[in-house]
């Protein structure tokens, strides 16, 4: 999959998306980044830091798939953002950061549809 293409077509999808990026079972990012024009509300350590708080979420998530079946993706809510967690996958991680406004379902739905027509 290309991850760039894929990323700026989730930032196409709504304007109140700030971030969508996919990251390796390494926390190594692969593809994506910030909106242009808008800026991180987190330092490079704090989001470093997020970012492998996440992955080891998703590991976590993983052990509990036998049980459950596989994450299909999490979400958080903060007082400033939201932030969903995509698991494409047993590989790459999608991480999304939205405007706390957004249709949370709007961004769920357009982003499964479009990991599903990005598949090869």
């Amino acid at each position: 999959m290309d991850y760039e293409k894929f990323c700026s077509q989730i930032l196409a999808v709504d304007p109140k998306i700030r971030f969508a990026t996919v990251y390796d079972e390494w926390s190594v990012k692969v593809g994506g980044g910030m909106r242009e024009g808008v800026k991180s509300l987190l330092s490079e350590r704090a989001s470093k830091e997020l970012v492998n708080l996440a992955t080891l979420d998703w590991k976590s998530r993983k052990d509990m798939a036998q049980w459950l079946g596989k994450t299909k993706y999490t979400l958080a809510e903060y007082d400033t953002i939201k932030r969903f967690s995509f698991y494409l996958g047993d590989d790459y991680l999608l991480l999304v950061s939205t405007e706390k406004d957004c249709d949370t379902n709007l961004i769920v739905d357009q982003v499964i549809k479009l990991y599903y027509e990005n598949q090869e």
